[in-house]
Parts: structure tokens; C-alpha cells; sequence
């Protein structure tokens, strides 16, 4: 009887399981509603971006709900929060003055910033008035002025104290600084290209400039004359898919160019780049909706393993003999050189002007020096006097070295170095002669940032992860630590992904933090960890009342059955448990990052959204993927660039699969863009019995041809010395070598003008399907680059429309018309 029984509950069970019902009709009216014109229209702030002052410790924000925008001063020292002005009042005062209505609500005050004693504020509002310009730009050679209408600006100033509003009526806002130039922190020059050479100004003439950029008593001062085409002082426009076509290009070659320089603190040197890009070939992409004929791009282009390789060159000049000299750098063949910036002042951000500043002295600058391989790294210190190039730290690995900015402690009296050399990211104290002196961060943990330095208290505030127990190990925290390596302490306990801007003091941080199944919240700290007040709640209202659910985490193992792997999923709204869904990978395989989300996000087009089709969207990291974690699993994929991630990924949906009987294993497709596009393609191909659909966009199939840092850097390049000559091999496995493996649904996408990722990458691919006599579907997006821009939500459609009849099932006839972006559009012209 017993055996009996427990039979009837084995068949009655599995006949549960097989009366489940497939999902197969896709909700197209669901996902419309977030599309990305809607969320905008339903989340607003989510975050607190403190404009820190320069007198005080003070910081405003604005901060956006459904019920407008708001604006706040916050006094840490007195623990007070408050608004800088009565909406209500504010508006009405304006509204007197513009003749235009305004309400509390709708506000648009615009470049709000403090000035003069920090009592007073100044903004602008546009109003609903036409006033008549002349550009002068056109009064070259005798041209008529080209008359031109715009709304008329209002500027004010506004005491926050008294709350007294002037209107400036003489004001004349300064003119934006151009693309061009490059001003010292003095403001006494300013440097800029022409004719791939060096020029400057003076404040004066910049001046002149900046009202009409064609005036011919504007006095240039030529710094070189040796500069050429490819072999520039600056990074001409053909350069590694700068987006200009040679039409552009000649009608722009006599324009001031912008100059990537840095100066030293006191204005009286800088330092910069030349890179010799003459023996680099050539790239092409053709505009074909260029009116009135298609345009041609040419750019120089670095692919992988060829021997025509940029040769970087490090120059110093200074502005008081007016001259410049290269410094003697060459170490390694086809080396990079990279020099650090200072890190900017957070209380300059609102200034018209942010100077680059190089990190150091006004003796001394640090930069870096690369092997090709990446496997060597020298930290290098140069020295303005004496022409000195000093070596200090040498790191040294047999995959690629990763390095971040240099940390300076009495302005380079002591060094903060940080380095993956025992398998974690961690910082090291050295002299300020390279001598190592002490390892101020361990553990099995990664380190991040560096918020900030303490040179007095000898204290070091940074980020990391991964250190706090029973925790996603990518919730990115602060912390503080003694620089012998002592007194390490969590600054904003919570079990969240934390964002942190820490004040130039040091002394007061402000913390955003959330996770993707919570709502974003904000806090303001002092740097001794105490929590002084909570400041913003983000206001998701108008997203919950439209049904918005958030989506779920996980754990599960990756394909050796030890390595934990952290994921979201994500489900429809109308979510029912006695359904069976197919299920949709979002991918991204790294290793530079990983596509999951760890705090709270309104970017749902690939996975809250394309889930309210009737899909289970999983998002998953893989060995080899972000570099958040030890070196081991950043670079389990070296030397494998295509094949690393894909097991990991097949087991992950089988795990889940497994535990879940809504989602269905037989029907599994996967989705990426750029990497993605490249890994979801070759899940289909590696995997082609069990990936059923793949979208593919933009994908690097072939990173033979794709670009040298990312190829080489993250999937290795042999060097070879013979004979006193040093040569390079690269050899990679590709999309197309394994294309007649194709079973299922593939569509492949690409703009057509992706300086990039070049769509060669994708024809090469569809060129190997055609001649294995492969079916599959390809969308080009005309005039549309690396990102899709205006063809972003036809191109989501189009994913929609493939994913709902080849992997859901669904039948139904759609209209060639996409009547949900139609219905998005209105219909006004």
C-alpha cells in the first residue's frame, strides 16, 4: 500500500510539472511602458552630487522628485541641512521680473553656482523671449554678419541668507572655454594645436578669442615647427576613430586643435606625449547617409600582432625659455608612456575653468612606462632640472600588470603604490626614492580607489571590496588606514554598493548607496565613520505605481563546481510560478567589467524591460570577468579571449533552471553588446545545442582585427628577442573560424560607421555563416557608431520582435509599423 501511495505522488507530481504552461505570447504593451522616454519621466534623482565650496565645508546639491527639483546647503560643521531658497517665493520673485510663469514645481534655474562671500548664489533662467545675435564669426573677408534669434537669459544673484534677488541687467556670462584650449593654472597661457604644432597665447589675446575665434589682431606664439601629419603635438582628429571624415577634416585643418598637456603647479612647465603614428595603417568607414554624398573616415587603427606599432615619445617645455626637449624614456619596444594628472579639487568643479595639473612638484612629474606585453610596468619619476629620469617602483608579472595612480604623501616625500603582486589589489608605502617601506593594505580583499591622504595624521581613506562577511563581494566600501598599516576601519557600515565623494579636507564624505533590490539613499559622514544625517531618499513612486517590481539575487557555482558566481534575476511584473518562461542571458564577459548590477539602476532596457515581454533575464559574472575580485579570477581568460566565459554561463542558467521549474531550459537565449555581442555569438557556436536564440550587436568577432589594448592587454601577445630584434606573435581563436557550428536563431547587428568595434568584425562573421550555408538575420543601422544613439529604442524593438517568435514561440503577425514607438513619437509635424 505504501509503494502504491508513494507512486500515485511521483506521477501525480510530474504530471504537475508537465501541465505547466509554456509562456508563448510576448507582452509587448507591458514593456512599452519602460521605454527609456517614460523612466525618465517616472525616476529623477537617484543619487546626491555634492558641489563642495571653497571657503568652508559646505556643499549644496540639487536633488529631483515627482514633485520638482529642490535645492539644499548642507553644514556638516553644524550638522544642518537646509534649503538655499523658497521654491514658492523664488518663482514668484522671477516671475516679476522675466514676465514669464514660473511655480515652485517648474523652476529652471540653470548654472547655479556660489560666489563672492558664499552668501550669495548666481543662476541663469532662459525665458520665452527672442532676442537677435550677430555672429561675428562670419565677419571674415568681408562676410555680412549671420543674424540669428535666441531666447533671451536672465541672470541673477541671490542672497541665501537675506533672501534678496538681484537681477544682474549688464551681466555678460563668460563665454564657455573652448574645446582648444589648454590654460595654465595661472590662466597666463593658454595652449592649443594648429598645423600639428604647438602654439600659445596670452590671456589677453585668449580673450580676443573667445568673442571671435577668426580675429585677425589675435597674436599666436609658435612653440615647435617640426610637428607632422601622424607625427603630431597633439591628437589629430584621423586618430583611433576620432570621428571626423576627410571632408571634415580638410574643412578643419586650419582650426585651432586641442593640445592633451599638463602643466605644473606654478604654470611654468608642461609636459606631454608625441606619438608617432606614421608607420600605424589605416581604418576606414564610409557615411553612406552623408548628405550630400556619402563621407569617408580615415583614422589610424592598431590591431593586434602587426609590427606597425605607435611609437610614444615624452616631451617637457618650459614657458619662461619658450622652448621644449624630448627626455630620454625608451626602455621596452612599442612601450607606452602615459603621465599622471593630479587629482582634481572637488571644490573647483563650478569654476569656468579646471586647469590640467600633472601629479607632482614644480620640479618633478610621474608617469609611466609599459611593455607592449603589459607585463612590465616602471613607475618613473622625472625631474625638470636636471633632465633626470628616475626609476622608482619596477612591477613585474607573467600576465598584465594593472596599475592606478600614484598617492603622494608630503608631496612626494612618500609614495602610495597600488599593485595586484600578491594576487589581491592592495596599496605599498615607499620613499620618495622608491624604497619600499611597508604594506599598508592585506588580506584577501580588493582595494580601489584612493579617496583621499592625510599626510599630518598619516592616515590613507580609500575603497574596496570584497572585505566585509556575508556580503555580494562588489559592494564597493570606504574605509580609513594608518599608513604603517595599522588602524584599519569601515567608514559606512550597511550591506549595500556604496558610492563615496569625500571633501579635499578629508574630512566629511558623502555616502550614495543601494542595491538592486532596494531604493537608493544618501548619507553625509565624517571621516571618522559617523553618520552626521541622512540626506535623500530617491523617490521611485511613479515607477512602483506602474507595477515595477525589483529583481532578485543569487549565488551560484561556476563551471569547476568551487567558484562563487553573484547574479540578478529579473522577472516579469505579472510574474505567475505556474508558468514556464523561456529564458534570456544578459551578457558581458569582461574582463575589464561584468554586466550585473550591483545598486539600483533606471539603465533597464536589457533586463527589467526586456523581461516584461514574458522572459527570465539573467544577468551573471564568470571567471575571468571583473577585475573587482583577485588576480586569478580577473585573468582566468588570458590566453583564451574567446571560449573563457562560456561555461560559465551554460552552468549558471542550468543551475538555475534546476532549482527553478519556471524557467525553461530548452528554451535558453543570450543577449550582449560589443564583448557581449561577441560572447553571445559564440555561446551560440561552442554551445549550439543548448543556446537556442542569440542578438548579437556590435560584437568584436574577430579581435584579430579589433583593437590592440584590449586584444593583446587582455588575451596575451608573445614577445620574442632573436638575434638582438624584437618581434611580437599574436594568435587568437575567432567567431567566424567555427561559424558552420550554428544550430539555432542568430541575428548579428552593427552600426555601419563604428570606429570601434568595426563592422568588419560583423560582415566577417555573416561571411562565414553565408558560406557554411547558415540562415540567419543581420541589421545594419545606418550612420549610427559603437552605441546606437537615436536607432537605440527601433534597434530594442527589433530584439523584441526576434527573441518573441524564435525563442518564446510567438506567432503573431506584427505590423510593419512599430506602433509602440509610434504611439512613444508625437505627431506633431
Amino acid at each position: 500500500m505504501r509503494k502504491l501511495f508513494f507512486l500515485y505522488v511521483f506521477i501525480s507530481t510530474t504530471t504537475v510539472c508537465f501541465a505547466q504552461q509554456l509562456v508563448t505570447k510576448a507582452n509587448y504593451e507591458q514593456a512599452a511602458k519602460y521605454s527609456p522616454n517614460r523612466l525618465k519621466k517616472m525616476v529623477f534623482s537617484t543619487s546626491v552630487d555634492p558641489h563642495w565650496l571653497k571657503k568652508s565645508n559646505r556643499f549644496w546639491y540639487m536633488y529631483e522628485t515627482t514633485n520638482g527639483k529642490k535645492w539644499y546647503i548642507v553644514d556638516p560643521l553644524k550638522n544642518e541641512k537646509k534649503a538655499l531658497f523658497d521654491n514658492d517665493k523664488l518663482a514668484a520673485a522671477i516671475t516679476l521680473i522675466v514676465k514669464d510663469p514660473f511655480d515652485a514645481q517648474h523652476l529652471p534655474i540653470d548654472s547655479l553656482k556660489f560666489v563672492r562671500d558664499e552668501n550669495w548664489i548666481q543662476f541663469q533662467i532662459k525665458s520665452s523671449i527672442d532676442e537677435v545675435t550677430n555672429d561675428t564669426t562670419k565677419k571674415k573677408n568681408h562676410e555680412a554678419a549671420n543674424t540669428t534669434t535666441k531666447k533671451k537669459v536672465f541672470y541673477f544673484e541671490y542672497n541665501i541668507n537675506t533672501n534678496e534677488l538681484v537681477e544682474l541687467k549688464d551681466f555678460k556670462r563668460p563665454v564657455r572655454k573652448p574645446a582648444w584650449a589648454n590654460i595654465s593654472p595661472d590662466s597666463a597661457y593658454v595652449l592649443f594645436g594648429r598645423d600639428n604644432n604647438l602654439y600659445w597665447m596670452d590671456k589677453q589675446n585668449y580673450e580676443k578669442a573667445l568673442q571671435n575665434e577668426d580675429d585677425s589682431t589675435i597674436v599666436e606664439h609658435a612653440l615647435t615647427k617640426d610637428g607632422i601629419e601622424n607625427f603630431s603635438y597633439y591628437n589629430s582628429s584621423n586618430l583611433s576613430g576620432m570621428g571626423e571624415s576627410n571632408v571634415d577634416k580638410e574643412k578643419n585643418k586650419k582650426k585651432r586643435k586641442a593640445v592633451w598637456a599638463y602643466w605644473s603647479p606654478n604654470s611654468r612647465y608642461f609636459s606631454l606625449t608625441r606619438v608617432d603614428n606614421r608607420n600605424v595603417q589605416d581604418l576606414w568607414v564610409i557615411n553612406s547617409i552623408a548628405q550630400p554624398r556619402p563621407t569617408l573616415e580615415t583614422y589610424k587603427y592598431w590591431m593586434p600582432g602587426e609590427k606597425q606599432a605607435p611609437v610614444d615619445h615624452l616631451y617637457l617645455f618650459d614657458m619662461q625659455k619658450q622652448e621644449g626637449k624630448e627626455l630620454p624614456v625608451a626602455e621596452f619596444k612599442d612601450q607606452d608612456i602615459s603621465i599622471w594628472a593630479a587629482p582634481g579639487k572637488k571644490n573647483n568643479r563650478d569654476d569656468d575653468t579646471r586647469p590640467n595639473i600633472w601629479l607632482g612638484t614644480n620640479q618633478a612629474f610621474y608617469f609611466t612606462r609599459t611593455s607592449r606585453d603589459l607585463k612590465r610596468v616602471d613607475i618613473c619619476k622625472a625631474w625638470v632640472g636636471p633632465d633626470t629620469i628616475q626609476t622608482l617602483i619596477q612591477e613585474r608579472f607573467n600576465t598584465y600588470v594593472e596599475v592606478k595612480r600614484l598617492g603622494l604623501v608630503n608631496e612626494g616625500k612618500e609614495l602610495i603604490e597600488w599593485s595586484e603582486r600578491d594576487g589581491w589589489g592592495h596599496f605599498y608605502l615607499y620613499d620618495g626614492n622608491g624604497k619600499f617601506k611597508n604594506q599598508i593594505t592585506s588580506g584577501p580583499y580588493h582595494c580601489e580607489d584612493i579617496l583621499g591622504i592625510d599626510s599630518d595624521k598619516r592616515i590613507l581613506y580609500f575603497t574596496a571590496n570584497a572585505r566585509e562577511k556575508n556580503e555580494n563581494p562588489y559592494y564597493l566600501h570606504a574605509y580609513s588606514v594608518h599608513l604603517d598599516g595599522t588602524g584599519l576601519t569601515l567608514l559606512d557600515a550597511g550591506n549595500y554598493d556604496h558610492a563615496i565623494e569625500i571633501n579635499d579636507d578629508n574630512r566629511y564624505f558623502v555616502d550614495n548607496y543601494s542595491r538592486v533590490n532596494t531604493v537608493p539613499a544618501s548619507a553625509l559622514y565624517n571621516t571618522d565613520g559617523k553618520l552626521l544625517m541622512n540626506l535623500e531618499t530617491a523617490d521611485l513612486s511613479a515607477l512602483m505605481a506602474t507595477g515595477y517590481k525589483f529583481p532578485e539575487t543569487f549565488t551560484v557555482k561556476a563551471d569547476d563546481g568551487i567558484t562563487d558566481l553573484y547574479g540578478v534575476l529579473y522577472k516579469p511584473f505579472d510574474f505567475d510560478s505556474t508558468k514556464k518562461y523561456p529564458v534570456i542571458e544578459y551578457v558581458y564577459p569582461g574582463p575589464q567589467t561584468e554586466a550585473v548590477n550591483t545598486s539600483f539602476s533606471t539603465n533597464m532596457n536589457r533586463t527589467d524591460r526586456l523581461a516584461q515581454l514574458g522572459f527570465i533575464v539573467v544577468t551573471v559574472g564568470n571567471r575571468g570577468g571583473n577585475p573587482s575580485r583577485s588576480k586569478w579570477y580577473h585573468t582566468y581568460g588570458y590566453g583564451n579571449l574567446r571560449d573563457y566565459g562560456l561555461a560559465d554561463k551554460k552552468t549558471a542558467a542550468e543551475q538555475l533552471c534546476n532549482k527553478y521549474s519556471y524557467m525553461d531550459i530548452n528554451r535558453v537565449g543570450i543577449h550582449g553588446h560589443s564583448g557581449g555581442g561577441f560572447m553571445s555569438a559564440a555561446a551560440m557556436l561552442v554551445y549550439p545545442d543548448f543556446f537556442k536564440v542569440a542578438v548579437s550587436s556590435s560584437g568584436n568577432h574577430d579581435n584579430s582585427i579589433y583593437n590592440r589594448w584590449w586584444s593583446e592587454k587582455h588575451h596575451g601577445v608573445k614577445e620574442i628577442i632573436k638575434g638582438g630584434d624584437t618581434s611580437f606573435v599574436y594568435s587568437i581563436d575567432k567567431n567566424p573560424d567555427i561559424a558552420s557550428h550554428l544550430k539555432g536563431h542568430l541575428m548579428l547587428s552593427t552600426g555601419d560607421i563604428d570606429n570601434n568595434v568595426h563592422p568588419a568584425n560583423t560582415i566577417r562573421l555573416a561571411n562565414a555563416l553565408i558560406k557554411a550555408n547558415k540562415r540567419f538575420d543581420l541589421v545594419v543601422l545606418p550612420g549610427q557608431r559603437h552605441g546606437y544613439g537615436d536607432m537605440t529604442e527601433y534597434f530594442w524593438w527589433r530584439m523584441a520582435d526576434y527573441f518573441s517568435k524564435y525563442l518564446m514561440g510567438d506567432t503573431t503577425e506584427r505590423s510593419v509599423n512599430i506602433t509602440e514607438m509610434d504611439n512613444d513619437i508625437p505627431m506633431n509635424k
